[in-house]
C-alpha cells in the first residue's frame, strides 16, 4: 500500500517556514562546498605562477574568504541538524497524535483482530524512522542533488575526457544500488513485523506476569519469546547482510573512482592536457562527487526504513472506523432509559455463527431486568450492542425510542454506565481514577460518589487518602476495594442507563453484600440491566429474562420463573445443589 504524496507532503505544511529555512540552509552549504575548491585553485595558480615577486597578500585575502565562508557553513549545518532534527520529531509528534486518536476511534472488533504489541511498535519505532525521513530528506536530498549536478559541471569544465572516462562507472553503480535496495527494503518489512511480534509477546506475558508466576511458567514464556526474538534476529540478519553488500560496494566503486582520477590525471599532466592546479582541483571535486553519492546511499536507506513505516501507518490510518456518528446524528440529552431491542441479530465475522438470533424485548424505563443463561449464549453481546461497541447484524436497538444508529455515539454512551467484573483502574491515584467519571468533577462531588459506593472509609484508610498511588490496573488494591471504585466511578458519572456485567461474581460474601448495597442505591430512578451467572443475586429484580442459543426462552420474575418450571428453575436448582 503506498502513500499518496499530497499526504505525504501535507505534515510539513504547519513547519513549511522552517521547511523552507532548512532548505535555504542547505543549498548554502551546498554552494558553498563547491566554491571552496575553485578558491583553493586559484591560490595554487597563484603560488604556482609567482615566480618572481613573492606577494602573498592575495592568499591571505583568500584564505580570509575561505575562512569566512566556513563560518557561514558550519553555522548553516548546525541549523540544518538542530532545527531539521527538531521538524523531523515535531511532525512524528503529529502523525503519533493522528495514529493515536485514531486508534481510540476504532471498534471492538478492530482490538479482537489486532495485537498490541504490533500497534505500539507501529506508534513508536515505525514514526520514529518516518521522522528521519522527514527530517533528513529534504536538505540531504538538495545538498546532494546540488553538490552531484554541481561537481558534474565543474569537472567537465576541468577536463571533459577524464569526467566521461569517471562517470562510465554511474550506471552500474545505480544499478547495484537499486538491487540491493529492493533486498534491504524487503528485509525491513519483514524486520517491522518481527518486532511487533516481539511487542505483543512482551506484552502479554507482563500484562499475565501473576498467572506467569502463579503457575511457574517463567521458562515457558521465556521460551516463546526466545521464538519471536530469533525470528527478529533471523529479519535483521538478512537486513544486514544486504546492507553489508550494498556499503562495501559503494566503498568499492567510491575508491576506483579516486584510483582512475589520479591514474588518468597523472597522464594528462605528462601529456600537458591538464595541470598541476587542475589536478589537485579535480580531486577536491571528486571527493565533493563522493560525498553525495554517499548522501544518496544513506538517503536510500533512511527512504526505505521511512516509506517503510509510512505504509505501516498508512494501513492502520485508512482503516474507516466500523460504528461512525450518522451524517445528522441526533445529539441526545438525559434520556428516560427506555430500551428497545427489535429482531436484533449478531454474529462477530460474516462466516461465523450467529451469537444473538432475532432477539426483541423492551425493558421500560427505570426498570431493573437480568439476563440469565449459560455461558456463551450473547448476554454480554447483547450489552455491548446497547451502547455501539459493535454493530448490530440485522435489527434495531432503541433508546426512548429512537434508534442508537441515529444519535451520536458521545451522547448515547454519556447515558450509560457499565460496571465488569475485570475492573480497569488506570496508573495513578484513587482521585483519577474515580474522576474519570467524570473529568470535571469537584472534590465534593467525587467524595459523594465514593461514600455512595462504600469507598471513602478504606480510602481514607490509605496513606494518602484520595491522592494515594494504586499501581498499574489497581494492582496494590484488593478485587472489593477495585469494584468500590469502579461503582464510584458509575455514581460521579450518574447516567440514566446502568449495565452490570457479572459485577459481583468474583467477589467474597462480605464484600458482595457492600457492592450489593451500592448497586441498590445506584438502581433507584435508572434502568438497570445486570448480567449474573450467581441466580440469587438477581432474584429481586423486576425482570428476568433468560437467554439461550435460540434466543430468548422466557422471561418473568423470579417467583412467576420458579413456578413455570422451566430453564430458569433448572439452572436456580442446579446452583442451590451445588
Amino acid at each position: 500500500m503506498s502513500l499518496p504524496i499530497k499526504k505525504y507532503l501535507a505534515y510539513y505544511r504547519p513547519y513549511r517556514r522552517l521547511l523552507l529555512a532548512d532548505i535555504a540552509c542547505a543549498v548554502i552549504v551546498a554552494v558553498i562546498t563547491l566554491i571552496l575548491p575553485l578558491i583553493a585553485r586559484a591560490m595554487t595558480e597563484y603560488a604556482l605562477n609567482q615566480q618572481m615577486v613573492v606577494d602573498p597578500t592575495p592568499l591571505y585575502f583568500m584564505g580570509f574568504v575561505m575562512t569566512a565562508l566556513i563560518a557561514i557553513q558550519t553555522l548553516c549545518n548546525t541549523f540544518v541538524d538542530y532545527q531539521g532534527h527538531l521538524m523531523g520529531a515535531l511532525i512524528e509528534s503529529d502523525l503519533r497524535v493522528e495514529l493515536f486518536d485514531h486508534y481510540q476511534s476504532l471498534s471492538f472488533r478492530f482490538y479482537d483482530e489486532h495485537h498490541t504489541g504490533q500497534l505500539m511498535s507501529r506508534l513508536t519505532h515505525d514514526l520514529w524512522a518516518v521522522s528521519e525521513l522527514y527530517h533528513h530528506g529534504p536538505e540531504e536530498g538538495i545538498i546532494a542533488i546540488l553538490k552531484f549536478s554541481g561537481a558534474f559541471i565543474l569537472l567537465l569544465m576541468i577536463h571533459v575526457p577524464l569526467t566521461l572516462c569517471l562517470f562510465v562507472f554511474l550506471p552500474i553503480m545505480g544499478l547495484y544500488s537499486l538491487y540491493y535496495n529492493r533486498q534491504m527494503n524487503a528485509a525491513l518489512q519483514r524486520s517491522r513485523q518481527r518486532i511487533g511480534d516481539v511487542n505483543r509477546q512482551v506484552e502479554e506475558t507482563l500484562a499475565g506476569i501473576r498467572v506467569v508466576k502463579s503457575f511457574t511458567n517463567e521458562s515457558l514464556e521465556r521460551e516463546k519469546f526466545d521464538r519471536e526474538n530469533r525470528r527478529f534476529v533471523e529479519s535483521r540478519k538478512d537486513g544486514y547482510r544486504s546492507e553489508a553488500y550494498f556499503y562495501a560496494g559503494i566503498g568499492v566503486f567510491t575508491q576506483m573512482l579516486t584510483v582512475v582520477v589520479i591514474s588518468l590525471g597523472s597522464v594528462a599532466i605528462l601529456t600537458q592536457s591538464l595541470t598541476p592546479a587542475d589536478l589537485v582541483t579535480y580531486l577536491l571535486f571528486v571527493a565533493i562527487l563522493i560525498d553525495p553519492i554517499q548522501k544518496f546511499t544513506n538517503l536510500a536507506r533512511l527512504y526505505q526504513e521511512g516509506i517503510t513505516g509510512l505504509q505501516r501507518f498508512h494501513e492502520i490510518i485508512t482503516i474507516s472506523p466500523e460504528i461512525q456518528d450518522p451524517l445528522h446524528a441526533i445529539e441526545l440529552g438525559r434520556v428516560q432509559g427506555q430500551i428497545e431491542l427489535i429482531g436484533v441479530t449478531f454474529r462477530y465475522q460474516g462466516d461465523q455463527a450467529e451469537v444473538l438470533r432475532e432477539v426483541s424485548f423492551t425493558i421500560q424505563a427505570g426498570e431493573s431486568i437480568a439476563l440469565v443463561g449459560s455461558s456463551g449464549v450473547g448476554k454480554t453481546t447483547l450489552c455491548s450492542l446497547i451502547p455501539r461497541f459493535y454493530e448490530v447484524t440485522t435489527g434495531e436497538i432503541r433508546i426512548d425510542g429512537i434508534p442508537i444508529q441515529a444519535v451520536s455515539l458521545a451522547s448515547l454512551r454519556r447515558n450509560i454506565g457499565i460496571v465488569q467484573q475485570d475492573v480497569y483502574l488506570f496508573s495513578g491515584t484513587i482521585y483519577e481514577n474515580i474522576c474519570y467519571g467524570q473529568p470535571n468533577a469537584t472534590d465534593e462531588q467525587i467524595i459523594a460518589a465514593a461514600k455512595k459506593a462504600n469507598a471513602h472509609d478504606f480510602i481514607m484508610t490509605l496513606p494518602h487518602g484520595y491522592h494515594t498511588e494504586i499501581g498499574q490496573r489497581g494492582v496494590q488494591l484488593s478485587g472489593g476495594q477495585k469494584q468500590r471504585l469502579s461503582l464510584a466511578r458509575v455514581f460521579l458519572k450518574d447516567p440514566p442507563v446502568i449495565i452490570l456485567d457479572e459485577a459481583t461474581s468474583a467477589l467474597d460474601y462480605e464484600n458482595e453484600r457492600v457492592i450489593q448495597e451500592s448497586l441498590g442505591l445506584l438502581a433507584q430512578d435508572r434502568t438497570m440491566i445486570v448480567i449474573a451467572h450467581r441466580l440469587s443475586t438477581v432474584k429481586n429484580a423486576d425482570r428476568i429474562v433468560v437467554l439461550t442459543d435460540q434466543g430468548i426462552s422466557e422471561q418473568g420474575t423470579h417467583d412467576d420463573l420458579i413456578a413455570i418450571g422451566g430453564r430458569y428453575a433448572t439452572l436456580y436448582q442446579a446452583q442451590l445443589d451445588l
